[in-house]
């Protein structure tokens, strides 16, 4: 493995009826808070008013962002960096799934910033200094609840972009399972996607010497693929939603990929489909990452022969490492389908006229992947494969 230093900022505050941390987290940042959240869900749920209440207790001067997208917009960022600015906003509160809160690490880092926060997403800058964010989670999906990551779509130009920053770890992040339990079926399934998506990532790498990171990601998938259809069969089942929602937080805050550099070229050409057609971002890997595998499977048959086994219990007796790498891409593919997942860009109704595009998009930063390096032309037949 590669040497390696390990530091994660947040404090992650898991379990039933953890809202009330609201009131000795926030004071510690100021009370001037910026609360940012989506299409509505949280009141719904009634989650909305627990937070005001809490933040209401403190003295907190709450200004309000609602309407994040589920593909975030630059847009949206612009109005909250507006926000932070004129009312000078001392803690960003996002409120919601990985949407919100990759729109309030952008506005919490734009807010320090006299250009357009944009300027990160392309890597024309760097983040020199961000806003606190707070985080009150309501989907096992990405992550984001413990990482400095942050994926922004912008409208005007059809892209979608990843950046990041140690400076806008979320300073503390609340997860409480019940707050999931209102997610619908759909959502859910997109979520465990992602998760499983997120190890996968790591997983497949090119460093030697990693068998507790690989056993660590092993373990995780295994126990998603245990806990997923029990959970989809009961979606307010308690003790599923937290195991799936502990394992989402896993996945990406960086415990599994000590000492390695993962591959994500499935999330970059994911997100190049998304910025076209704006669909749902475990959606899209779901259909992809098994056609990813398939593409990139003779570069290291060893490899996903071990995921066909450990993860998925392929029998390799009898059988060639190929054949039994190969039943390991196709158990991925039926697991998926079993729990509802899409399995063709068809299913979005998205046929082969826009590949090109999608492609020179994928391409913007130039080849890409850390297991196998993709040029356009591998783009382009990942694409094919998944019409």
């Amino acid at each position: 493995m590669n040497s390696f230093q390990f530091h994660n900022p947040t404090r992650l505050i898991f379990g039933k009826g953890q809202i009330t941390a609201l009131k000795t987290e926030v004071p510690k940042y100021g009370k001037k808070v910026l609360m940012v959240y989506g299409g509505g869900s949280i009141k719904r749920s009634g989650l909305y008013d627990q937070v005001i209440v809490q933040l209401k207790e403190i003295g907190a001067e709450v200004t309000e962002l609602a309407g994040v997208e589920p593909n975030p917009r630059l847009s949206t960022v612009h109005r909250g960096v507006d926000l932070c600015k004129t009312k000078e906003i001392e803690l960003v509160l996002a409120v919601g799934g990985g949407s919100v809160l990759d729109c309030a690490k952008a506005i919490a880092a734009g807010a320090k910033y006299d250009g357009d926060m944009w300027d990160f997403a392309e890597h024309k800058a760097v983040p020199k200094a961000a806003l606190p964010l707070g985080t009150v989670l309501t989907m096992a999906a990405t992550g984001s609840e413990m990482n400095g990551n942050s994926v922004i779509s912008n409208e005007a130009t059809e892209e979608k972009l990843g950046w990041g920053s140690p400076l806008v770890y979320p300073v503390f992040s609340i997860l409480d399972p019940e707050n999931t339990f209102t997610l619908p079926k759909d959502q859910t399934v997109y979520g465990i996607v992602d998760i499983m998506s997120h190890v996968f990532e790591h997983y497949f790498h090119k460093e030697t010497n990693t068998l507790l990171q690989d056993e660590f990601c092993e373990a995780l998938l295994r126990t998603v693929i245990e806990t997923a259809p029990k959970l989809i069969e009961d979606l307010e089942s308690f003790d599923h939603r937290e195991t799936i929602l502990l394992c989402g937080t896993m996945a990406l805050n960086g415990v599994l990929n000590m000492g390695l550099s993962g591959d994500w070229a499935t999330h970059n050409i994911e997100h190049a489909v998304s910025a076209v057609y704006d669909i749902p971002h475990g959606g899209g890997l779901a259909i992809l990452f098994p056609n990813w595998m398939s593409h990139n499977l003779p570069h290291d048959v060893a490899r996903f022969k071990r995921l066909a086994e450990k993860v998925f219990g392929i029998d390799p007796i009898g059988k060639s490492d190929q054949q039994v790498a190969e039943e390991g891409i196709a158990a991925l593919r039926a697991f998926w389908n079993s729990i509802g997942a899409p399995s063709r860009l068809a299913d979005y109704d998205i046929d082969g006229s826009k590949l090109e595009l999608m492609a020179d998009k994928a391409m913007r930063f130039g080849p890409f992947g850390n297991f196998a390096k993709l040029q356009k032309e591998d783009v382009l037949a990942i694409y094919r494969r998944s019409l």
